[in-house]
This record gives C-alpha cells, sequence and structure tokens, in this order.
C-alpha cells in the first residue's frame, strides 16, 4: 500500500457562502489553514478574530457558525501511484457537512462528524499537480434545515437543533460550555493507493481471560478491488507478542469468494489487565498482514493495536433490594471511582497528545480508575484510550446523544449507523473501554423531563424519539461486532421504561436534586446503585479567571463574570449557598475561595456517603473531571488545567482508605471504614468530642479490622460522642494511620470558630517553596493560592484542616520571588 499523507500540505480556507454577517476583513480572503484543525483556530492564527475565551468576544464570532466554509490544497500525484488498482482519499475526520472535490469534480459527500469517510479518486486524479476542495455547510443552517423537514423535538436551554445533525452537541452551546459551531478537517486526511485487497478493519476480543489462559478472536474484513483482473486467495497472518516478547503466530487463508477471516490465539498463563489500584496494565501487541499467495511478494497491507487480557460484566442480576449496577473486571466487583469527561477543548485540535496525558494523569492522581466520556461530546481519540490503557483508567463511553430527542429517520439513521459501526470496530481493541451507554439523560427527558410544564413524551407523541438507537439498533450493534463488552442503554436508566430511571433501587441514578434544588447535604438522602452524575460548582483558579477577565470586571456578577457561567441561575445558586453557611461576603477572593471550599465540601459529602453504602452502591462518577474553556462550572480541574481545591479533595476521598462519619438509619452516627485493596486493613483509630479550644471532651479508642475490598461501620457513636455540650463549639474528630475524619454539629455561620493562630515558616530551594503551618488554634480548610501571585505556581494540597498542635507543609513551585507575609496575608 503507498499512502500520501495530505494534512501537511499548503491548505487555504475563506469563506464562500452566507456571507452577510462575514466581516469584509475576511471576505474573499484566502486564509492559511491548518489541517488537521478547524476554521477558528484558523482565524485565530491569522489574527482574524479576538480570543472567544477572553471576556465575551464568543458573542462577536457567532457569524462564523452561520457561513459555508471551503478549504483547498493543491498535492502531487505520481504515474507509481495511479498504477495501482484503486486509489482512494481516506478521511478521518470532517466536521461536518461537506462536499468534496478533486480537480474541480465531485468526489462525494459528507455529514457525519463523528464517521470516518473513504473516497474513490482513481477516476479524477491526473498524474502532476491536483486540487482538493472540501466546502463545509454551515452546520447551523443545516441543523434548522433538517429540523424543518423532520419535525421539532425538544432539547435543553433552548439551543440551535443540535439534534438534527451528526455533530459534537456541545459545539451548540451547553450550560458549562461557549457556543462556538466549528467546521473543518479535524482528523487525518491521504490518499491511500493499493492493489488486490487491503484490509478494512480488524477487531481482536478477548472472549475469555483468566489466570490459566485467555482466548482471542481476531475478526478480520478486507476489501477488494473491484476493477482488479481476477479475485485471488489471500491470507492473513496475526502475530500476538505478549509483554514479555513471547510471540504467537497464526495464518488464516481468506478465499477468492470470502472477504473476512477469523483467527483464534490461546494465550497460556497471561498477564491479567486490571483497573488501577486492582493490578498492572500489561498490554500485548497484535499485528495483522494481509498477503496474497504470490511467492515473494510483499503484504498488501498492515495493520496493529495494543490489547489487554481481562474480561468485563455489567452485572445487573436481581437482589434482595432492586437490581445491582456493578462492573465486575476478571470476575472481581469493582467500586468505580471517577468522573465525567467533557472535550478539553471546544477546538478539539489543540487537544496534543501531552495535554491528554496531563489530564489523565490528573485522574490517575486523584485515585479515580473510571471516566465516563459523556455523549454530548465525541467518541474519544485513539490517544486518550491508549493512556487509559495504560494507566488503568476504566472509560464507559457514551454513543453520542445527550439531553433531547432525537429523530429516528432517514438520513440520520443511516448515519447514525455508520458511526456506531465505525466506533465500536476504532476502539474495541482497547481493554479500558468496559462499557457502551446509549444516551445521555434522553429516557429520563423523554419520561419526565418538563418543557414549559408540558412533558417530553407529550410534545414527542407520534413521533420517534431516539429508542428505537437506544433499545434496537445500537444494542444490535455492540452485539454484532463486539459482544465482548456490555451495553445499557442510557444514563440514567433503572433497567425498565417501567420504573423511574432516577429510582435509587435498581440501574444508575443521575443525583441533580442537592446542586437544583437543595442543598449538599440533601445527598444523603439518596442511596443509589451507581451514581453516574452529580455535582456542584465552583469558578475557576484566581489566574485562569484574571487571564479570561478584564481586570476591571472581576467582581462576582460583572458581565463578564456571568459570561463565563452558562448554568442559569448558576451564580444565583452559589451565592444562595455561601450566604446558608457562611453568611455574607463582600470581597471577591473571599467569594473565589468559599465557592471553591464550598464545591469540595459539596463532592466531599456526596462521595463519602456513596462509598459509604456499598456493596449496595458501586460507583461514583461525578460531574465533571476537566472543562473546555475558562468557566465557571462544576469541573475539578479548569480550563486551564488549573486543579481546584475539589481537585485535592478528590484524592483524599477517592483514596483506598477512607474513614467517614455518616448518619446511619436510626439517627445515629457511624464511623464507617472502607478499605478498597486486597489486604485487610488492621490498626487502631481514635474517636474524639473535642472542643475547638482543642479541650478533649470524650474519647474513645477502637481496633479496626476492615476485609479487603469493603466498608463497614466500625464504630456506632454512642451519646457521649455525638451529642454536644454547645454545638457551635465542637467537633468530632476521628483518625488512622493518618487519615481523619471530621463532624461539625452545625454550619460554619453558627460554628464559634476561634481566632486563627498559627506560625508559619518558609524556605526556598531553587525553585521549590516549604511553608509550614504551625497551629496554635483550631484551623480548617487552609488554602494557599499562590497563583495568585504567580499564574504558574503549584501548590502539593489544599484545604487542609489542624488542630491546635499540629503543622502541615506545602510544598509550592514556583519562579518567582515569594516571601511569607504574600503567602500568609
Amino acid at each position: 500500500m503507498m499512502k500520501t499523507n495530505l494534512s501537511l500540505k499548503n491548505w487555504v480556507a475563506k469563506a464562500v457562502g452566507n456571507l452577510d454577517s462575514v466581516p469584509e476583513v475576511v471576505r474573499d480572503r484566502e486564509i492559511p489553514a491548518v489541517v488537521p484543525g478547524c476554521i477558528h483556530t484558523d482565524l485565530l492564527q491569522a489574527g482574524l478574530i479576538e480570543d472567544p475565551y477572553i471576556d465575551r468576544n464568543e458573542l462577536d464570532v457567532q457569524w462564523i457558525g452561520h457561513t459555508d466554509w471551503q478549504y483547498q490544497c493543491t498535492f502531487e500525484v505520481g504515474e507509481d501511484m495511479l498504477g495501482h488498482d484503486c486509489v482512494e482519499l481516506v478521511c478521518d475526520g470532517l466536521d461536518t457537512i461537506a462536499t468534496l472535490e478533486i480537480n474541480g469534480r465531485c468526489l462525494g459527500e459528507a455529514a457525519n462528524m463523528h464517521n470516518g469517510y473513504r473516497f474513490d479518486a482513481m477516476g479524477l486524479l491526473k498524474a502532476g499537480e491536483n486540487e482538493l476542495k472540501i466546502t463545509f455547510d454551515s452546520a447551523v443552517r443545516y441543523a434548522r434545515r433538517m429540523r424543518d423537514e423532520l419535525g421539532e423535538l425538544p432539547r435543553v436551554l433552548e439551543l440551535e437543533p443540535f439534534n438534527f445533525i451528526r455533530k459534537m452537541s456541545c459545539n451548540f452551546g451547553w450550560d458549562w460550555g461557549p457556543t462556538l459551531v466549528t467546521c473543518g478537517i479535524w482528523k487525518s486526511i491521504r490518499l491511500e493507493a493499493w492493489n488486490s485487497a487491503r484490509i478494512a478493519s480488524v477487531r481482536p476480543l478477548v472472549r475469555e481471560a483468566d489466570p490459566k489462559q485467555a482466548m482471542v478472536e481476531v475478526l478480520l474484513d478486507v476489501d477488494r478491488a473491484a476493477d482488479a483482473t481476477d479475485r485471488e486467495q489471500l491470507s492473513a497472518t496475526v502475530v500476538l507478542t505478549g509483554p514479555d516478547g513471547t510471540t504467537i503466530t497464526q495464518t488464516a487463508a481468506i478465499a477468492e469468494d470470502e472477504n473476512n477471516a477469523m483467527v483464534s490465539i490461546r494465550v497460556d498463563n497471561p498477564e491479567l489487565w486490571w483497573p488501577r489500584g486492582y493490578g498492572e496494565q500489561p498490554l500485548y501487541d497484535v499485528t495483522v498482514s494481509l498477503h496474497a499467495n504470490r511467492v515473494g511478494e510483499k503484504s498488501l497491507d498492515d495493520w496493529s493495536s495494543r490489547i489487554g487480557m481481562r474480561t468485563v460484566r455489567l452485572n445487573t442480576d436481581s437482589d434482595e433490594i432492586g437490581a445491582k449496577f456493578q462492573m465486575e473486571i476478571n470476575g472481581t466487583p469493582i467500586f468505580c471511582k471517577g468522573a465525567n469527561w467533557i472535550p478539553d477543548d471546544c477546538f478539539i485540535t489543540r487537544i496534543d497528545d501531552a495535554r491528554y496525558r496531563r489530564r489523565i494523569e490528573q485522574a490517575a492522581e486523584s485515585n479515580m480508575n473510571m471516566l465516563r466520556v459523556w455523549g454530548g461530546g465525541i467518541y474519544e481519540t485513539d490517544t486518550f484510550y491508549r493512556l487509559c490503557d495504560e494507566m488503568g483508567i476504566m472509560v464507559w463511553q457514551d454513543f453520542l446523544f445527550a439531553c433531547a430527542l432525537y429523530p429516528e429517520e432517514e438520513p440520520l439513521r443511516t448515519l447514525v449507523e455508520a458511526e456506531a459501526r465505525h466506533n465500536i470496530t476504532r476502539l474495541c481493541p482497547h481493554p479500558s473501554l468496559v462499557i457502551w451507554d446509549g444516551c445521555n439523560e434522553n429516557i429520563w427527558a423523554y419520561l419526565h423531563w418538563p418543557d414549559d410544564g408540558v412533558k417530553w413524551k407529550k410534545q414527542a407523541a407520534g413521533r420517534t424519539w431516539g429508542e428505537g438507537f437506544y433499545f434496537d439498533l445500537l444494542p444490535r450493534l455492540v452485539n454484532e461486532l463486539d459482544s465482548t463488552r456490555p451495553y445499557w442503554p442510557g444514563s440514567p436508566y433503572s433497567g425498565s421504561m417501567d420504573i423511574h430511571p432516577l429510582d435509587d433501587d435498581h440501574g444508575n441514578k443521575h443525583v441533580w436534586e442537592p446542586w437544583f434544588e437543595k442543598n449538599y447535604r440533601s445527598y444523603r438522602n439518596h442511596t443509589p446503585r451507581f451514581a453516574s452524575e452529580f455535582g456542584f460548582q465552583g469558578p475557576p483558579a484566581a489566574s485562569t479567571l484574571k487571564k479570561s477577565i478584564p481586570a476591571d470586571q472581576l467582581v462576582i456578577d460583572s458581565p463578564a463574570m456571568l459570561h463565563h457561567q452558562k448554568c442559569p441561575d448558576g451564580n444565583l445558586k452559589i451565592n444562595t449557598y455561601i450566604s446558608d453557611d457562611f453568611g455574607n461576603i463582600e470581597h471577591f477572593s473571599d467569594w473565589t475561595y468559599l465557592a471553591q471550599l464550598n464545591q469540595a465540601r459539596a463532592l466531599t459529602c456526596a462521595v463519602e456517603w456513596f462509598r459509604s453504602l456499598q456493596p449496595r452502591c458501586m460507583g461514583s462518577l461525578y460531574w465533571q473531571l476537566n472543562d473546555c474553556w475558562p468557566v465557571t462550572s462544576w469541573a475539578a480541574v479548569d480550563g486551564d488545567g488549573k486543579p481546584k481545591p475539589m481537585w485535592y479533595a478528590t484524592r483524599r476521598f477517592y483514596a483506598d482508605h477512607l474513614l467517614t462519619i455518616q448518619p446511619a438509619a436510626d439517627g445515629k452516627l457511624c464511623l464507617y471504614a472502607i478499605n478498597d485493596t486486597d489486604q485487610t486493613w488492621s490498626g487502631n483509630a481514635s474517636i474524639m468530642r473535642m472542643g475547638f479550644d482543642g479541650r478533649q471532651c470524650e474519647t474513645r479508642q477502637i481496633s479496626l479490622d476492615v476485609p479487603a475490598r469493603s466498608c463497614v461501620c466500625a464504630y456506632e457513636m454512642e451519646k457521649a460522642i455525638s451529642s454536644p455540650d454547645d454545638k457551635s463549639n465542637e467537633f468530632i474528630v476521628a483518625g488512622a494511620d493518618d487519615i481523619r475524619a471530621t463532624w461539625f454539629f452545625d454550619i460554619d455561620k453558627k460554628l464559634a470558630y476561634p481566632k486563627p493562630e498559627f506560625d508559619a515558616e518558609l524556605t526556598r530551594n531553587g525553585s521549590t517553596y516549604r511553608l509550614t503551618i504551625s497551629a496554635e488554634s483550631m484551623l480548617r480548610d487552609i488554602a494557599v493560592f499562590a497563583d495568585r501571585l504567580d499564574d504558574d505556581a503549584k501548590v502539593n494540597d489544599q484545604l487542609i484542616t489542624l488542630l491546635p498542635g499540629e503543622s502541615f507543609t506545602f510544598v509550592i513551585e514556583s519562579d518567582k520571588q515569594l516571601t511569607r507575609e504574600m503567602l500568609t496575608s
């Protein structure tokens, strides 16, 4: 096979249609373009638009999504390429409604951002210079046209009709994201010339895996050249190479009248792949070579990937409660600790390998073992999945349907089937992929969401709405192409259309009532089998705010701050929760700290409660790990990649050993000990009711004996511990092995905190500072925001609570000159 990469050619872009709103400086202008890329990044690079992430510049670039754009390049083709049986233009990703021309003649059309395309280019190419043009129709106008043809269906936030186009939905805006409707060539593009046959797809499926034996089926599909002089017998050679270098080779013949083959490989004593925290992540290399049975000829085509030896099951067996929702890897039940994942940038080609690595490292470093790829973004890239394979992060991948009702009529049905086939096949080698999910919130929305008081179900009467996708097409395709992985129709979903999707006793649940309607302590009103979405908002880091918000608008409710808050009434909710718990505030710096603190406390409350419910509850995936731009949102890591205090809290509440104090059903307080390791957790723990001044009111010593992978109520507190003499001036603290749990008897504004008294010592070694805080009074939730002094500063921890006489050292990385006074004032 001969390949020519067209991504590296001299591409230009220009506006070619719907020009009414196009600025004069852009109209009739050829703009240097980068492929892969998108029109927004090309306009930014050319200096023709202001950064839409800054201030309210987003509003000034809406014309881009309403305009038709054309990308053009020239390239050379030699006689040697034209001498092949087939020459195809291969587009791994076109965004979205595209018409392709070579040398002024139509090559084909595309209408799905999430699918790859392959066009026969043989009859249009010539020896020498060739011209390729790709015209992208406005996605906004296309979606509106399809809505008008098929009939309106509801969607969230009164956004443009994203449910009528197969494109990344959050391009059209979301309650955490801007409206930036892109177009362009967003994945690689190339010419492929081949003779006789090529590899169309390979699906290496691990059918069995245990410590003694694994069975791998390698399923191969080939395309044959239609104009080849004759069909011939082919052979496929599969080589499986283990982590220790041992190889197994198998060859299968493909008869003249066949286009597929299956190779079975038995692996004795395999090294099993495990999620992070449960074992190692050994990977096996798989290579496939396609040969014509002619002596001395090179392979016609080659394919390679890596796989992991593991099995996965979603256990939804009935039990005395209702029905389980439990992931099992290699037969072992897994408590899923993680978060939801959205595209890490609105312009996704800016997410390079290093950025993917850092973000997934942030998941692993905070003790997560699962990420859920949300259904309003993309089927994530091979880089994302490769890194999850290597780091042991399980992936829950949604099919791309979110917060809307979707028509099933043509052309959407055919487009959906093609994208599902493409991505099920593309992602099946990755051991990290453990579940396919049909949609995000659409079943819940159909059954129960009101719009101006009218349920979506009534609005969709007599219409298709996506049910055929979630309950028929998608599970059928998963079963056909990769039956080694489980499929689930939706998140949330109870397992039956007759049981509420948010039922506590069945399926997986989204827990949004605390954020939208109550306060974070109401998480304890919910007892899900698996919590796959829940969250609380907080602003980004101070350095991120400073970069994206003009200095004169760094106040709580300025126009720029509110523009970077996409949740309706989001700041109002934050302000209400701060006022309820902490009282009135005056300074912006206090607001950012308290909003971030409230977010961290909310998620700590939720996750520790859900973990204390196991094995009833076997999963906690909060909303969300990351952001796509600088915004006040539910993320733990902001749009600049800076961890919020919630990220540091995540390291503690997802730790393998956890102590947490929770109310029991009878109203008593219990100390729960959670052991997420394979060894028994044994030792001693102390429980104390103490005053803020350090006096010990009541003290107990207990022994811990927590079996592997379990949660136990280690101590049911008697009244002497759980009943304060003065609830405004006392709290409970429990500790074991440097792990601490606390319980305060009232909200902050009703607590009589002592005046903070402490000693601080600062030392420096190069760019590393060590700030040691020694408490003379009780200090709760200490945070050192060094990025307020140096945008690039990093801190090792946040939200540290110290008792009188205790100390903690914050390690700060900064190249700037910092002083003790600067860090502690």
